[in-house]
């Protein structure tokens, strides 16, 4: 009997280690379709990010149900992921981000953000492996310009390194969002892509076939393409 459960340990922990990776990667993969849904549902509003926008900066960042809390002192915190554009106008594969911020002011409550960033500059993302990039202080950031197509404002320029988007409730608008901090998850990217994947690898070496990173990646690709359809 004894025997039997010492050799019943290292089952059971095999199992747990299995059950513990596979929940990991099942959360990478629900974070993958969130970020996808998130797109597809600023699509739908009548007031959405200008396709022109996605078809012409270079990265995208996607933080699915962002936490903004506040009591005085307020807070920011939410996991995504971050895509950029290769050189043939194709999207990388998703690099798992952390985005971590406060603010100060008359705010109380706890609140979901859908938040949206689009990058003038992949290598404002791409430069994120060397350390946390803070928005509005190491790279400009701006509330970003609503509407299908930003070709009805002929005196509209995109001049800012980022332009920021959130919904909540149903409201849909461009948000400031300078102060807050941006990091690689590298235990998330771990968990998706395997131990020796950086974000530099995935970036520019990743060809994920994963149903998850190609449904995020193929909804970029229409949003870019609906600009010539307008």
């Amino acid at each position: 009997m004894k025997t039997l459960r010492l050799l019943a340990v290292p089952f059971f922990i095999t199992l747990f280690l299995v059950f513990t990776s596979a929940t990991d990667g099942g959360r990478e993969t629900e974070k993958l379709h969130d970020a996808a849904n998130v797109l597809k549902e600023f699509d739908k509003m009548k007031e959405s990010i200008p396709h022109d926008l996605i078809s012409e900066y270079q990265g995208i960042v996607i933080i699915p149900n962002m936490i903004n809390a506040g009591l005085g002192i307020g807070g920011k915190r939410g996991k995504g992921v971050a895509i950029v554009k290769l050189d043939d106008g194709s999207w990388s594969d998703p690099v798992f981000v952390t985005l971590t911020g406060g603010s100060i002011g008359p705010q109380i409550g706890v609140q979901a953000v859908d938040l949206v960033m689009v990058f003038r500059h992949k290598g404002a993302l791409t430069r994120v492996k060397n350390g946390d990039v803070t928005i509005g202080g190491d790279i400009s950031a701006a509330a970003g310009p609503v509407g299908r197509t930003t070709s009805a404002n002929t005196d509209y320029e995109f001049k800012a390194e980022v332009y920021s988007y959130s919904r909540s409730r149903g409201l849909f608008a461009g948000i400031s969002l300078n102060g807050t901090s941006l990091s690689i998850d590298k235990a998330a990217n771990r968990s998706y892509y395997g131990d020796d994947m950086t974000a530099h690898d995935i970036f520019n070496d990743s060809k994920s076939t994963t149903k998850a990173v190609t449904n995020l990646k193929n909804t970029l690709a229409e949003l870019a393409a609906n600009k010539e359809n307008q």
